[in-house]
C-alpha cells in the first residue's frame, strides 16, 4: 500500500558535495569539511553520510572524535582500524578495538568523551565504503567500538537491521552500557533514536522497509525521518523506485528524504535497474 501521506524528496548524486584529494574521493550528502550547505546539515539524528573511496596504501591518519556515533559500512575492499584504546600488536583477533574490515562488515564507534583512531587501506586495492555519523542522545559517553559482519544472503532476502538503539535508552547505567544490548537482536547498539538497515535487491524485486524497525522501541513514533541511499556499486546500472512513485526513481549515488511516516508504516523499495541494487536505510527521529 502506498504511503500517500509521505513526503519523498530525492537528493541527487550530482548535487552532493564532492572532494577528490587523490588518495580520497568522497561524496557528501550533508555538509562536511569544506562542503557547506545550510539546507543539508542533518536529518533527524543523521548528521553525515559520505560515500568514500580510499586508494591503496593510504588512509585517514590518527585523529580524534567526541560526541558522535560513527559507523563504516564496507562496500568493497578492506579498511583497517586502529585506536587509542589498544597498542599496535596487541589487538587480538577481530576484537572490538581492532578489525580489518571487508565487504559485509560494519564498524561502529562511540566517540563519547573522546577517542583517537585511524582508518587505513593497507591492501593493494581501493576500498569503497559509506561513512555515517549520528548525533547521540547524550554527551560525554564512554567511548566504545563494535564490529559485526552481516550476511549477503540475508540481505538478498530482505532488509537486514544493522543498527538499533541501545535497549536501555538514554538513562542506561554503567552496567547496561557495558552490556551493550541493542533494541533489535543481532544488531549493533547506537546511542540515538535511529535504526539502520541494508538490502541487496535483485533486478525486478521489491523489498519493504518497516519504519521504526521490526522490534525496536523507538522514542519517536510519528513524523519519523527516513533517508534511503543507493550505493554506487554497479557502474550506474542499478536503480530503485520508492513507494511505487514514478517521480522517485533513484540512480546510484542518489538518496531520498522520506518524511511524514510513522512507526509501522511500510516503505516499498523496488529494483528497476539492470543490476542488483545495494540500498541502505537510515530511519531516524
Amino acid at each position: 500500500m502506498a504511503l500517500t501521506q509521505a513526503r519523498i524528496t530525492p537528493r541527487r548524486s550530482s548535487a552532493r558535495g564532492h572532494a577528490d584529494h587523490g588518495w580520497l574521493d568522497s561524496y557528501h550528502t550533508f555538509s562536511f569539511a569544506s562542503y557547506h550547505d545550510p539546507s543539508f546539515m542533518s536529518f533527524g539524528s543523521l548528521r553525515v553520510l559520505n560515500e568514500d573511496r580510499v586508494a591503496a596504501g593510504t588512509g585517514f591518519p590518527t585523529h580524534s572524535h567526541r560526541d558522535a556515533e560513527i559507523f563504516s559500512y564496507i562496500l568493497n575492499g578492506e579498511l583497517t582500524h586502529r585506536d587509542s584504546m589498544v597498542q599496535k600488536g596487541k589487538e587480538g583477533k577481530e576484537g572490538e578495538s581492532f578489525y580489518r574490515m571487508k565487504r559485509g562488515d560494519v564498524q561502529f564507534t562511540t566517540g563519547g568523551k573522546g577517542i583517537a583512531h585511524s582508518e587505513q587501506n593497507e591492501s593493494s586495492n581501493l576500498v569503497h565504503f559509506l561513512q555515517i555519523w549520528a548525533t547521540p542522545w547524550a554527551r560525554s559517553l564512554t567511548p566504545r567500538y563494535h564490529t559485526r559482519t552481516f550476511s549477503e544472503a540475508a540481505k538478498r532476502a530482505g532488509f537486514v537491521p544493522i543498527l538499533s538503539p541501545l535497549a536501555a535508552g538514554p538513562g542506561a547505567s554503567t552496567a547496561q552500557e557495558a552490556a551493550a544490548l541493542p533494541s533489535i537482536k543481532d544488531t549493533i547498539p547506537i546511542h540515538a533514536d535511529l535504526v539502520m538497515g541494508a538490502g541487496l535487491i535483485g533486478a525486478g524485486k521489491r523489498f519493504e522497509w518497516l519504519v521504526g524497525g521490526q522490534e525496536a522501541m523507538m522514542t519517536k513514533k510519528q513524523d519519523r525521518r527516513v533517508y534511503v541511499h543507493l550505493a554506487m556499486t554497479k557502474g550506474g546500472k542499478a536503480r530503485v523506485r520508492l513507494d511505487g512513485r514514478e517521480g522517485v526513481v533513484l540512480g546510484e549515488g542518489d538518496g531520498a528524504f522520506v518524511e511524514g511516516v510513522a512507526v509501522g508504516d511500510g516503505l516499498g523499495v523496488e529494483s528497476v535497474g539492470e543490476e542488483e541494487a545495494e540500498v541502505v536505510v537510515l530511519d531516524s527521529d
